[in-house]
């Protein structure tokens, strides 16, 4: 089969954006001939050639995507906001539930009844 082989996901990790980035570009040139070849009337072998290609366009993006994510987590890493697609998913519920902090406070009306009104210590009577 004439044209790129196929790619595999391990190698194109190794690679760097440019790179990336050139490979995609011929992936994008070879389909757009493979298209031109099925108006046209290109032989089988060709014509099949077309899914295999989308899927290894599928596989380069799917990595660059994957690198800037992991890029932008580095980024972020250990600063106080993160954009909301590197938050935890989560549920609704959890994400606005009190953190531990929040949940311990007390106002400081219940701090002076805690202080002038210390809870009753019971102790044991001697028989």
């Amino acid at each position: 089969m004439p044209g790129v082989p196929r790619v595999r996901a391990y190698e194109l990790r190794s690679k760097n954006k440019t790179d990336l980035t050139k490979q995609l570009e011929e992936l994008k040139k070879e389909l757009m001939d493979l298209r031109v070849q099925k108006v046209v009337g290109g032989s089988a072998g060709k014509l099949s050639r077309i899914s295999v290609v989308r899927k290894s366009i599928a596989r380069v993006m799917t990595v660059m995507h994957q690198k800037a994510r992991t890029a932008l987590r580095e980024l972020y890493k250990g600063k106080k906001h993160k954009p909301l697609d590197l938050r935890p998913k989560q549920t609704r519920a959890i994400r606005r539930r009190m953190t531990e902090s929040e949940s311990r406070a007390k106002t400081l009306r219940q701090h002076k009844r805690d202080k002038h009104f210390p809870a009753r210590r019971s102790f044991a009577v001697k028989a």
